[in-house]
């Protein structure tokens, strides 16, 4: 089979079109409404979700949205479009597109583009290096219902993780290198993971596992001693426990215990976004200052750098049989 007939489906979570309290607000209906990221009944949720935590949060989150937005937009969008267009110069012969969970561009209209080009056979690479059901799974999801339309369907190579890849790991240690040779050597390393409810993996989902994975790895490559290094979970929401130790409050903690310089990797982040440029980049910083640091630097995602790219071909080369 000629490899032209494949096509790649790369994945995000998906961006707000605008930093408004009206986008933000459709956009988080969208995603706080998937069974697979919120899972608690719906009969409780959607009021409460529409009627309470939708106009609450909106405005809010649109406040945090703007300090990052750029002339070119969202960064997240900005970001995995520069990805497909760098992975498509270098895959010339394998149509890609791109879609995201929620928001736009939609999963629907990437499968309906490549699909248009005669693909038969469609590679789905979610951006997400760690397996978690409430991002990975989505994205699986969203396919099934993308192709209930369609009276013959395509192949599916689904790349479900990519958590110990040599060529991730090893653009991740690069990163940190960069960063040890701009800011110096770090008195402590954190590797800060987006977090899920405990609940979630006390049930089954093997996220934390893929998180530990990759850290130990990582670990064992860089030139840093791994007593120093620290895998923390950032991002949590609402009031269930979430996997620990939490960033922000192991940061505070190690600048109330005297350790000034810190830097912090974000490994499951493909691109950076709200959580890593504001909630990483700018609230965490403010947290540990606040608390005696003095020296902060957040290590940026892998983005649309060479080696993510590099690693991104390899990862369908592998399933794109000529």
């Amino acid at each position: 089979m000629s490899i032209k007939k494949y096509g790649v489906l790369l994945v995000n979570l998906g961006t707000p079109d605008a930093p408004t309290p009206t986008a933000v607000k459709h956009f988080l209906a969208e995603f706080l409404s998937d069974v697979r990221v919120i899972d608690i009944s719906r009969i409780i949720w959607k009021p409460l979700l529409h009627l309470v935590i939708l106009p609450i949060r909106s405005p809010r989150v649109a406040k945090l949205y703007r300090s990052i937005w750029t002339e070119a937009g969202s960064p997240l969008l900005n970001y995995s479009l520069q990805q497909r267009a760098a992975l498509a110069k270098k895959l010339p012969d394998i149509p890609v597109e791109l879609g995201m969970s929620y928001g736009s561009p939609a999963i629907a209209e990437a499968i309906d583009k490549l699909l248009i080009q005669q693909v038969e056979n469609i590679i789905v690479l979610p951006l997400y290096p760690q397996y978690s059901c409430s991002t990975t799974a989505a994205v699986f999801d969203a396919i099934s219902r993308a192709l209930k339309k369609y009276r013959t369907i395509p192949g599916l190579n689904f790349i479900r993780s990519y958590a110990a890849h040599p060529s991730y790991i090893n653009a991740l240690k690069r990163s940190v290198e960069l960063s040890f040779e701009r800011y110096g050597t770090p008195e402590r390393l954190l590797f800060s993971y987006h977090g899920i409810p405990k609940r979630y993996a006390e049930t089954g989902d093997i996220y934390p596992q893929e998180c530990e994975l990759t850290t130990r790895l990582l670990s064992e490559l860089i030139n840093f001693p791994a007593d120093k290094i620290i895998m923390t979970y950032q991002s949590r929401f609402g009031r269930e426990p979430w996997l620990t130790p939490y960033t922000d409050i192991t940061l505070k903690r190690l600048a109330k215990h005297g350790i000034k310089h810190v830097q912090l990797l974000c490994p499951g982040f493909s691109v950076d976004c709200l959580e890593t440029l504001e909630e990483i980049a700018e609230q965490n910083k403010k947290l540990f200052y606040a608390a005696g640091g003095e020296k902060y630097h957040y290590i940026p995602a892998l983005n649309a750098s060479e080696s993510h790219i590099i690693l991104m071909a390899e990862l369908v080369t592998d399933l794109a049989i000529i």
